[in-house]
């Protein structure tokens, strides 16, 4: 039987692949072209409407042709305890990018994505992989699985964000709501960052990654 979980996974590379479209600037949507047989659409909605909801879509990142993780649509054996929490199931770990879209808003929104699919799937230890030390200060593991615990489904919307520079660092900050389908809404802003190319600099420094997660009830 095809669960959401599994559902999901199967969408999550549709998702970073329509953002390409979503968050490219301004640019229209490329004609198909006249060879191309029985198109697949991805229903990507417009940039001021985009989600990151494991039930839509259109997801808030983007990713190169081709680096989408190979996500298996059925867990492996003994992969998964049948909780639906913190399964290891799938892999959100977000993927590689070209050392140019990794730098800018791509980057960003890459794992944007992919932090926000793990909060969907209720996938806490994934999210937290994804947090540096000044937003893991705030909240633990555990503190975040019971937060979100009563939510039912999650459904995490993040659709813009602006760039911003300040001493070496590049922060980008995406105003958030997060909706459970028992009603319970958290609005706030979700804030990466990553340190700009110096020398000196760690790998993890130059990843994109969550900064700060303040989401507060509406």
């Amino acid at each position: 039987m095809i669960t959401r979980r599994h559902l999901a996974a199967l969408l999550l590379p549709l998702c970073a692949v329509s953002l390409t479209a979503c968050d490219a600037a301004g640019a229209p949507a490329p004609e198909p072209s006249a060879d191309e047989s029985d198109p697949v659409s991805t229903g990507a909605p417009a940039p001021d409407a985009a989600s990151t909801g494991a039930n839509s879509d259109a997801g808030g990142a983007a990713s190169d042709e081709g680096s989408n993780p190979d996500i298996s649509p059925t867990p492996p054996p003994g992969c998964t305890d049948g909780s639906g929490v913190n399964e290891g199931y799938p892999d959100l770990t977000p993927p590689k990018l070209t050392a140019e879209a990794e730098r800018g808003e791509e980057g960003a929104r890459n794992v944007l994505l992919y932090f926000s699919r793990a909060l969907e799937l209720k996938e806490f230890n994934q999210a937290y992989a994804l947090m540096r030390q000044q937003a893991r200060q705030k909240t633990s593991v555990a503190q975040l699985t019971k937060r979100f615990a009563d939510f039912g489904e999650i459904t995490v919307s993040a659709p813009k964000g602006t760039m911003e520079g300040a001493a070496g660092t590049t922060y980008y900050t995406a105003p958030a709501t997060i909706t459970g389908s028992n009603g319970q809404k958290l609005t706030g802003d979700i804030v990466l960052n990553r340190v700009n190319d110096v020398p000196g600099a760690t790998p993890d420094q130059l990843r994109w990654r969550v900064y700060s997660f303040d989401m507060s009830a509406k």
